[in-house]
């Protein structure tokens, strides 16, 4: 929930890493979570709005920040949460009657009140001059990179494309690994749920998938406490047996820890993706003002 370029980090080989998990959470039941997520200029409408907001308030920060690789600047460099709102608005347009309808009372007299703005097409917004000239050797067109900006950068999340989707887009499926994208898979998680790893002739148990719901469960003190431990004694486990990185260790040979380790890497192999070196880590008190969102606005 607080993806922005300064929080995306590339090495040398072209492996991208996302930093700075400290706001994010699991997508649980519940979806009117607090809006003291996302620096401000990556932060979604919903956000903005206090609507409430679901997974796919980071496919707005993910437009946000593919825009801005493709403009070389900031798309919405909003003051404060007012201003990111009137940025907002000047290049999508103002949002329909739907969508109004969607929000508070004191907010929704706010927006209404506001200019009513048409909106630029996004050729507008991203011309062909700012993409590499298409050639056969080039897959990546720009029309497909615009195609897939217009769908992210949808101001009513309901409409706004899906992570599945995004990635299953054009612009996108070249890369797309199902490897890279399902939950990591660990026969050791079924330990969780008190199961006890067994199978015929010893042989190794079949990978399982994560169960999200334990992270959506309320536990006890207690019950985190004896989550925790059986989680330390099922690290442990595989790594007497070797199995840290998924391979066995030489038979009589002891585990070291420290090989278990990826290699650290150097100051010189990771770049910041940031056009905008000032930013900070803005989750800003904006939004933040004591009657929420758009506050002034009573």
């Amino acid at each position: 929930q607080d993806l922005k370029p300064s929080n995306i980090v590339v090495k040398s080989d072209c492996t991208l890493k996302i930093l700075d998990f400290g706001l994010a959470r699991t997508a649980g039941t519940s979806f009117m979570m607090t809006p003291y997520v996302v620096t401000r200029y990556y932060r979604a409408p919903e956000v903005i709005l206090g609507m409430g907001y679901k997974e796919n308030v980071d496919i707005w920060s993910v437009g946000c920040i593919m825009g801005e690789m493709v403009r070389h600047k900031i798309l919405f460099p909003g003051r404060d949460y007012i201003d990111q709102w009137n940025k907002v608005i000047e290049q999508l347009g103002t949002p329909c009657p739907e969508f109004m309808k969607k929000l508070q009372p004191t907010v929704r007299n706010y927006v209404e009140n506001r200019p009513k703005y048409a909106g630029l097409t996004f050729p507008k917004l991203f011309p062909d001059s700012l993409f590499p000239a298409d050639s056969e050797h080039n897959k990546l067109k720009a029309s497909q990179a615009r195609d897939l900006l217009s769908k992210m950068l949808v101001i009513d999340p309901a409409k706004r494309i899906s992570v599945d989707e995004a990635l299953q887009h054009p612009y996108i499926n070249v890369w797309y690994d199902p490897a890279e994208v399902e939950a990591p898979q660990d026969p050791m998680r079924e330990r969780w749920n008190g199961q006890s790893v067994k199978t015929q002739n010893n042989e190794k148990p079949p990978p399982q998938i994560y169960d999200k719901q334990l992270d959506e469960r309320e536990h006890t003190i207690e019950e985190w406490k004896e989550l925790i431990y059986k989680e330390v004694m099922n690290f442990e486990e595989k790594t007497k047996n070797g199995v840290v990185k998924g391979q066995p260790s030489p038979s009589g040979a002891a585990v070291n820890s420290s090989e278990s380790l990826p290699p650290s890497s150097s100051v010189n192999d990771i770049s910041s993706m940031s056009t905008d070196q000032t930013l900070a880590s803005d989750t800003d008190s904006s939004l933040e003002a004591s009657a929420g969102a758009l506050g002034c606005c009573r």
